[in-house]
């Protein structure tokens, strides 16, 4: 068989993981057998896990290219692009997520992997985005950076489960209104300042 050039194993590599992001958002995660895998990608069992080790590993490739993503777009554009990007997800897509949440629940050593899919470049640079705004008075600083991180973590991870459940969330602009005065920096009277953020 003859070798691959490394544009046909980079095509290869994005025709796997396309096809297995359709399967995962039409089945489901334990819907998505290896056959309907081989079905949506055209590629034989051997050909797909030939480059991932198995189902886990696969679905685990797609979370961590969307984190890295999503990071980057909080990084280079601010909250309001990242809001905008999840309601405009595919639901089926997001609703995998919470179908293979339950796998996290119960082994710690996956869970400890799922917390570090980030890249650290990226991570570092959705930090710096709000250490930034903190220093330019455009987020509040009376709350870590940690936890700023972890409240739009929060903020991100209800309009996932919204979605993926079929309910109705508030509109992009709404969500973007609600994000900015959570994040404005408080008046020396203890109310939020009308000064809207280039969040």
């Amino acid at each position: 068989m003859p070798r691959l050039t490394e544009a046909q194993k980079s095509e290869r590599h994005e025709r796997i993981l396309a096809g297995a992001r359709r399967c995962f958002a039409r089945y489901g995660y334990e819907g998505a057998t290896v056959v309907r895998l081989e079905e949506e990608i055209g590629l034989s069992r051997g050909a797909i896990f030939n480059w991932f080790p198995s189902k886990q590993e696969l679905f685990i490739a797609l979370a961590t290219r969307d984190n890295e993503r999503l990071l980057v777009l909080f990084a280079e554009e601010g909250i309001e692009a990242l809001i905008t990007a999840m309601t405009e997800d595919d639901p089926d897509w997001l609703a995998v997520y919470l179908e293979f949440g339950r796998r996290l629940k119960g082994d710690a050593d996956l869970r400890e992997r799922w917390k570090s899919i980030a890249p650290v470049d990226a991570r570092q640079r959705s930090r710096g985005w709000i250490e930034a705004g903190q220093k330019a008075k455009r987020l509040r600083d009376d709350i870590s950076a940690d936890d700023i991180g972890r409240f739009l973590g929060v903020l991100l991870d209800g309009i996932a489960v919204q979605r993926a459940l079929g309910f109705d969330s508030p509109a992009p602009e709404v969500l973007h209104r609600l994000a900015r005065a959570a994040l404005r920096p408080p008046s020396r009277s203890g109310n939020p300042q009308k000064r809207s953020p280039a969040a």
